[in-house]
């Protein structure tokens, strides 16, 4: 079968269908609008056709594909982890512009994509990556180790910042934030990890837990930087004033909010 009539029986969104095939195929996607009348071995329509039906009962394709870019970067992917987002380069971003800084912590670490990105970046930086899921940590080890930083990151399993007895310069977070109820779609709800996702009935709980642990892990005129829910910047700056943290608000490129940077000076 040659390329465009692979793509128009697939029975998926265009932009699903080509990117499924161009990995599929192991080229790129832009090879494939260029090409619309290669041919397509019979193994090949095979596993395309495996893949186009597990997309169509909602698996994200970065779970089919095994990969996900951040920040630029490729990271392995699993069901392990959450699929870092582009929202969240909000985060990275907002590291940068208060470092550097020479260590660096990141709290339920997932595939690693947020230390991994900030130590890309300061190229004399070191950090450790704490994970609840010891499968999760080995993502995280794994792509470290594939993007060159396997000697200044390590992966541990641990209950966020308990037990550890460093201070950090920055302190990096993605913590399940979504309310327990909360409609999410199918992809979503049906295939990510959801002890990656919801945090009680107010998707609160995390923070709870985390923001007190702060002042312990933080070195003087250190940052942390934690991603929150659109609505709830104020509940959560609220617990950092109650440990004797300033905090502000970072907006993503929407204009929601998306961050809150919290300082120890």
């Amino acid at each position: 079968m040659k390329v465009g009539e692979v793509l128009a029986g697939a029975g998926l969104a265009r932009l699903d269908a080509e990117v499924l095939l161009a990995f599929v195929l192991g080229c790129e996607r832009g090879d494939l609008l260029l090409r619309p009348e290669a041919e397509v071995s019979a193994d090949g329509v095979l596993a395309f056709e495996k893949a186009a039906a597990r997309r169509a009962l909602g698996e994200p394709a970065a779970y089919i594909m095994g990969a996900r870019e951040f920040w630029s970067l490729p990271f392995r992917v699993t069901p392990d982890v959450l699929i870092p987002r582009p929202d969240s380069e909000t985060l990275v971003q907002a590291a940068l512009k208060a470092g550097p800084f020479e260590r660096v912590l990141d709290l339920g670490t997932g595939s690693g994509a947020l230390l991994l990105a900030v130590l890309s970046e300061w190229t004399r930086a070191t950090g450790v990556g704490v994970d609840v899921s010891a499968a999760a940590a080995a993502v995280a080890r794994g792509n470290a180790a594939a993007l060159g930083l396997g000697d200044r990151a390590s992966f541990v399993v641990g209950d966020w910042g308990a037990g550890l007895d460093e201070r950090f310069g920055l302190v990096l977070c993605n913590p399940p934030y979504v309310e327990e109820g909360a409609e999410l779609s199918v992809e979503v709800r049906g295939f990510e990890p959801a002890r990656a996702l919801f945090a009680g009935a107010d998707g609160l709980d995390c923070y709870r837990r985390i923001v007190p642990q702060l002042p312990g892990l933080l070195a003087d005129g250190a940052r942390a930087v934690l991603e929150i829910g659109w609505t709830q910047a104020e509940a959560v700056l609220a617990m950092g004033a109650d440990v004797t943290l300033l905090g502000e608000v970072v907006r993503d490129l929407a204009g929601r909010d998306r961050a809150l940077v919290f300082r120890r000076d």
